[in-house]
């Protein structure tokens, strides 16, 4: 049996109610410059445009990309889903909204190769408003907050304490031996992948920052996270809960976790939206106040993680499309 290169990769795109700009970012990286060794698009959509159906069958069937369709939105769960089927020492994960940058998935690959005792790479992303910048590492904080706000447009390569899932290497199984992430996270999964990197740093590992991958993101208004809704003028649990429970799964103390807490549902209320229109700040409260309810609940329970076996997932799961990786 032929053994697989250390710096195999694999590219994971997970997607929800995204159309055209989903077509452009699968041309990008088929078409990038050293190629990844797979491509899987973890699709939570629940139905497409013509246009992008023809297209992700047509690449699907001539094994450019593998096309796994799952039946529940979750973003943890479908990235999950894709470290499990591919293959790879090393898995990018990647918006279904971005443009790449030339030579991302070698900037990756090399970074890998340059921190061996890395466990993650996150790479540069750059906001529609922001551009690449000369920017001096910020103060490491401590608990909470470490890097909660690392300028991820600097050019300055860095050990972190934080990612975005949005342009974010792992070492696969080393992401397999801390459980992957934590498919309690819902709705906008608000702090899912800074929970995954406390829990890779915990059990010994460290992240790098690499400002050389980068990528535009491109916070295409419809579709991913935006499905939720608008979290300004709603009660809803899903938009603080993610949140909340990142505060009371790993605050050192009841003192952090309730400074971090409260914090939270007063910045959340002192906005220039609610200050013109401070008749949502009781809806917006009572939604702060349901999420903090839902995440005591849900830290009584163990995290919900994979099963920390490294093997490939099954062939034929339900629900799914597939083709040749």
């Amino acid at each position: 049996m032929s053994s697989v290169a250390n710096d195999a990769l694999t590219v994971v795109i997970p997607t929800l109610g995204r159309e055209q700009v989903l077509i452009e970012v699968v041309a990008q990286v088929v078409a990038a410059s050293g190629r990844p060794d797979a491509i899987i698009v973890i699709d939570q959509s629940p139905a497409h445009e013509p246009e992008t159906e023809r297209r992700l069958a047509e690449w699907h069937s001539v094994g450019r990309i593998v096309w796994e369709r799952l039946t529940e939105a979750s973003i943890p769960k479908a990235m999950n889903r894709g470290l499990k089927l591919a293959t790879t020492p090393l898995v990018l994960f990647l918006d279904d909204d971005v443009r790449l940058h030339a030579g991302l998935v070698a900037a990756h690959r090399r970074a890998h190769a340059e921190f061996p005792e890395a466990w993650a790479v996150v790479g540069q992303v750059i906001q529609p408003w922001q551009t690449p910048t000369d920017l001096p590492r910020p103060p490491r904080r401590t608990g909470l907050r470490e890097d909660r706000d690392f300028p991820f447009h600097s050019v300055r390569p860095a050990e972190v304490g934080n990612v975005m899932a949005g342009n974010l290497s792992v070492k696969r199984d080393r992401a397999l031996r801390v459980g992957g992430f934590d498919e309690r996270f819902y709705g906008a999964a608000y702090r899912f992948e800074t929970d995954f990197a406390r829990r890779l740093m915990t059990a010994g590992g460290t992240i790098r920052f690499a400002p050389d991958a980068s990528i535009d993101h491109l916070r295409v208004p419809s579709g991913g996270t935006r499905d939720t809704g608008s979290h300004l003028t709603s009660a809803d649990p899903k938009h603080g809960f993610g949140d909340y429970y990142y505060a009371l799964r790993h605050g050192r103390g009841s003192g952090e976790k309730a400074a971090y807490c409260s914090g939270r549902a007063f910045r959340e209320v002192r906005t220039k939206f609610h200050l013109a229109r401070p008749w949502w700040i009781p809806v917006k409260l009572l939604g702060e106040a349901r999420a903090f309810s839902a995440a005591r609940k849900a830290v009584r329970e163990a995290p919900l993680l994979m099963n920390c076996s490294a093997s490939p997932a099954d062939p034929s799961p339900a629900a799914s499309v597939r083709g040749k990786a």
